[in-house]
């Protein structure tokens, strides 16, 4: 038996018995701990649903306890939040009742997310008849999340916690907000208040700017927390910094370079200077306005990409010393995986994103040609990326895995859409340069076996997709890119059954429209996919 829970459970064990939850129905809590996730859960359960719970009646025993769990293995990898915590879970339904245990809050709140899903598959006429099963669950990685381009395209608060609750429905526990880039800058530094003021301006082309304020990032930290999700704040730098340089000339270089991309967009090819104390001054004050925003996560992402034309010596001056600085504010390093070219600690972690072959992309006449002028910069950049990832290992640090190839959402959809309207805007949403990808393929992989050099789930930190906005201008299209990929890389980070068979998980994912239909969440009405 197949359930309707993604990612998969570990362990499953089914009767031909059944409980049937109805709206007088409710969540006993053992441990005054619980609570929180309880009222979390019957909240989600009447959003999901439309099935009104309530805390206190029985029906559904909670309680901290580690049951059997040891069958399941220890999770690999690292928590963005710098904790260890167990998040293996029980859930067992009988004709007597329901019962979720965990050894700790958080490992309730996992198993209480799958019962959320068989709620919703089996919901009829205000009640859920649920069969009657046995599950032993836990997480393969540590950090399993979902990297937000903000800049691009400002996305507001409302849109954002949109985003957190897709996370939590498919226990993804990190949001990696990129909060910088050459088109706006997102987020308050007091001691800098132009790089609001000004910086935050504008986005691409004519969209409207924007930023968060402290409350409002407090208001998103404390959201997020909520739901057992961390928030990891990326200062894109020392490239990526046009909005920086608006914002304080004097910063920036004497001539401004760029390349034109021929679509009305061009590429930035102005970095930070690591010789100028004037960089320093600016690298501390904006450390020192970010990071208590960010009170759950023990990393700070530094960027370290695409600093097109930089010299390499200057780009590994560059992260070497901002790697330092963020370490003597006692919080840890990640960045994208140029990074690695420069001299790490075995604490650092590097982020895997460069798995395209760019001779054979070059080659392929299916896909758009790149502008003359830009033509010979990616290639020089995109070579030595296959460097990336094994010099990051030999320094001992760890990957998260984010390739292109699967896990960057921003991809054209390959699949149609039963939808006319979402037809019309596949014609102009993702990026052609990467080439379209399916539903099915996003779940093709494995992110030890399909990675080059990666040997072990010992070298690898987590799971993290990537949505980017260059074609992206409303909330709408935003989750359209969004779902139904997102529960494909929570199967890749959390699930413990490889490979994922595509015809069982179609099956799956099927289950999985009532709720986004409930919540108003915006998908690709894939036709590959036989949806309820």
């Amino acid at each position: 038996m197949s359930l309707p829970v993604i990612p998969a459970t570990a362990k499953t064990t089914t009767t031909d018995r059944t409980y049937t939850l109805r709206s007088a129905s409710g969540v006993v809590v053992q441990s005054a701990e619980l609570a929180g996730p309880a009222e979390q859960f019957v909240a989600d359960v009447r959003l999901d649903s439309g099935l009104t719970l309530s805390t206190g009646a029985p029906g559904i025993s909670v309680l901290l306890a580690d049951e059997g769990l040891d069958e399941i293995p220890p999770v690999a990898g690292l928590r963005a939040d710098g904790d260890v915590v167990d998040e293996r879970y029980g859930l067992e339904v009988t004709t007597e009742g329901i019962r979720v245990w965990g050894p700790t809050p958080e490992a309730v709140h996992r198993g209480l997310t799958s019962l959320r899903q068989l709620i919703t598959a089996h919901v009829q006429d205000g009640e859920a008849v649920l069969p009657g099963i046995r599950i032993v669950d836990g997480p393969r990685f540590a950090w399993r999340g979902l990297s937000l381009d903000v800049v691009r395209t400002f996305h507001g608060p409302d849109e954002v916690r949109r985003v957190i609750d897709m996370l939590a429905l498919y226990k993804l526990n990190v949001l990696h907000l990129h909060l910088t880039d050459d088109q706006g800058w997102r987020v308050e530094v007091p001691s800098r208040p132009l790089l609001t003021e000004v910086g935050a301006a504008g986005a691409i082309g004519d969209r409207p700017g924007g930023y968060y304020s402290q409350a409002e990032l407090a208001d998103l930290v404390a959201y997020a927390a909520d739901r057992y999700v961390t928030v990891v704040p990326e200062i894109d730098m020392p490239g990526h910094t046009t909005a920086v340089f608006k914002a304080y000339p004097a910063l920036g270089p004497e001539e401004i370079h760029s390349v034109d991309l021929g679509d009305g967009n061009s590429l930035q090819l102005n970095t930070l200077d690591p010789g100028r104390d004037e960089t320093w001054s600016f690298v501390e004050d904006v450390l020192d306005g970010v990071i208590p925003q960010f009170p759950q996560s023990a990393y700070v992402h530094i960027g370290g990409d695409e600093t097109w034309g930089m010299a390499d010596e200057d780009h590994a001056a560059f992260v070497e010393k901002a790697a330092a600085l963020v370490r003597a504010r006692g919080k840890k390093v990640v960045g994208w995986q140029e990074i690695a070219r420069a001299d790490l600690d075995s604490e650092d972690v590097v982020q895997y994103w460069l798995d395209l072959d760019v001779d054979s992309m070059v080659q392929n006449p299916d896909l758009p040609t790149p502008p003359e002028d830009l033509l010979p910069i990616l290639v020089e950049g995109l070579r030595k990326a296959k460097y990336d990832a094994p010099k990051a290992l030999a320094q001992g640090a760890k990957l998260i895995v984010s390739p292109v190839t699967w896990l960057y959402f921003d991809r054209p959809h390959a699949d149609a859409s039963s939808d006319p309207d979402q037809e019309e805007a596949r014609k102009h949403l993702g990026l052609e340069f990467y080439g379209a990808a399916s539903i099915a393929h996003g779940i093709s992989w494995d992110p030890v076996d399909s990675l080059p050099g990666v040997d072990s789930a010992d070298q690898v930190a987590g799971v993290e997709a990537a949505i980017w906005c260059e074609s992206i201008t409303t909330p709408e299209e935003l989750e359209l890119m969004l779902l139904p990929r997102l529960p494909g890389a929570a199967e890749k980070a959390w699930s413990h059954q490889t490979p994922t068979d595509w015809p069982t998980y179609a099956a799956r994912l099927a289950q999985q429209s009532p709720a986004w239909r409930t919540r108003t969440w915006t998908w690709l009405k894939s036709t590959e996919v036989d949806w309820k």
